[in-house]
């Protein structure tokens, strides 16, 4: 596999035990750590969810949470460099939140903000949050839009989040059809016409839902008929992110999307809607 030596990033990742739907112990980071190694990523952004109504982990936790990591693999002789971050559940004053520690920006850098949306709506104030959030020097990611099902009837909402200034964060596994048919789709189209700008792998597991991203980028290369353009979106764009640079990216393409709708299709998102884990 060409990626094995390519050094990733992988800028969403649930790898902190016992904090959220993640990781359910050390042992479980530990296997998740290796299985990133092995898959060619060296870099890991550990991003517990927050301010979702069951979840809050503010930066001091994450911060400590992530050094214990790093204590861990050092002993364990795992080379993944692992930083701090959150995937931040869509609520109002998400600028204040972050001036107030609340909340944690990617490599806790005051640049990037990983922001989940709800699964079935977007937040009236949404493009407000991410106007707010760009006033004060953040820039907002989406994560994984292609799982959004306002998104997935209308995919022009996303573009005028991008309009607004926000970028969006594809997952490896709706790429490669883990969460159905119809969402691989939409991933297909959001790469085709360039509305993602980042692809993570979300893991939440050792099994299920693993730190694993070169299978994907192998299909992304197809699909944009750049191997050099799907690479960037786990090298050098998450590499910007971590650093708090700015990200270069293709400008989004004039599209024309038709959802495809069948039984089979509604269905099968109504079951991953309801009963995937996040």
């Amino acid at each position: 596999m060409r990626f094995l030596y390519v050094a990733m990033i992988d800028i969403h990742c649930h790898i902190i035990p016992n904090v959220d739907d993640g990781a359910c112990s050390l042992e479980e980071s530990v296997g998740m750590a290796r299985l990133a190694v092995a898959d060619g990523i060296k870099e890991i952004v550990a991003t517990p969810h927050t301010l979702d109504g069951v979840n809050e982990n503010p930066v001091s936790e994450v911060l400590a949470a992530v050094n214990q990591l790093r204590k861990v693999f050092a002993a364990e002789d795992i080379p993944l460099n692992v930083h701090p971050g959150c995937e931040i559940h869509v609520t109002t004053g998400i600028s204040r939140k972050i001036e107030l520690r609340e909340v944690c920006t990617l490599n806790d850098g005051g640049k990037y903000a990983l922001l989940e949306l709800p699964s079935q709506s977007i937040p009236p104030r949404m493009k407000t949050e991410i106007f707010e959030l760009k006033l004060n020097g953040i820039t907002p990611i989406i994560a994984h839009p292609e799982r959004n099902v306002p998104m997935q009837n209308n995919p022009d909402l996303l573009l005028e989040m991008l309009r607004v200034g926000a970028l969006a964060q594809l997952t490896t596994t709706s790429l490669l059809g883990d969460f159905g048919p119809f969402v691989q789709d939409l991933a297909k189209f959001f790469l085709k016409h360039r509305l993602v700008q980042l692809m993570a792998s979300d893991a939440h597991s050792a099994d299920n839902r693993p730190p694993q991203l070169s299978q994907a980028v192998e299909e992304a290369a197809e699909i944009l008929e750049s191997f050099r353009e799907a690479e960037s979106m786990v090298t050098s764009r998450p590499a910007a992110v971590l650093a708090g640079e700015a990200v270069i990216y293709p400008q989004p393409l004039t599209h024309k999307y038709q959802p495809r709708w069948n039984t089979f299709s509604v269905f099968a998102r109504l079951w991953r809607t309801c009963f995937h884990a996040r």
